[in-house]
């Protein structure tokens, strides 16, 4: 639902809880065995205010990626305000193979439903990458990272990672690429 106008406390909880409920439901796996109107039902809430909310499972599945979006650069900025530069980076990078492993089943729902809505996760995609060019940039300047690789390497690391996440023993390569990545990332001495 996009207004200039700010929700209602009751509308605001009712789009949370529909937005949450969607996200277990992706999770699980379930998204394409309900249908639409189901939503409302496990949300506790009559089907017009889904409608109202979000017309489309798309316009449902966008609000589920922004919010996951949101929450993990929230996470990187929590990191760097707390961490020495290139702690946090670290963090970051294996706190997102951790994401990326719990969350299997949003991934592969976001990633059914979002296929034809490229400008959605454009959006997403670019915030993540700003979340990462901080974290990358902030080790460059005290001098923990090497300045001549930006985070679009980074991202493209993170991006091989989610991609092969069906290959057997996938956690243990994943963490065996992050590794590769943060040693290749640091400085020579």
């Amino acid at each position: 639902m996009t207004t200039d106008k700010p929700l209602r406390a009751d509308a605001r909880r009712n789009r949370d809880v529909l937005i949450a409920t969607a996200r277990e439901v992706f999770d699980a796996g379930d998204f394409f065995d309900l249908r639409f109107d189901d939503f409302a039902r496990l949300a506790g809430v009559g089907t017009g205010t889904l409608y109202r909310h979000f017309p489309t499972r798309e316009a449902l599945a966008e609000a589920v990626y922004h919010g996951e979006v949101a929450v993990l650069c929230d996470r990187a900025r929590r990191l760097q305000a707390t961490l020495p530069a290139a702690e946090a980076l670290a963090a970051f990078l294996r706190g997102m193979v951790d994401h990326i492993e719990a969350h299997e089943g949003l991934a592969r729902t976001l990633a059914t439903l979002m296929a034809d809505r490229s400008g959605a996760l454009a959006v997403g995609s670019r915030a993540l990458e700003d979340a990462v060019a901080d974290l990358v940039a902030a080790a460059v300047r005290d001098g923990t990272v090497r300045d001549d690789v930006d985070s679009g390497a980074v991202m493209m690391a993170l991006h091989g990672i989610s991609a092969a996440h069906d290959r057997p023993g996938w956690r243990a390569e994943a963490d065996d690429v992050l590794t590769l990545v943060l040693d290749g990332l640091r400085r020579p001495l």
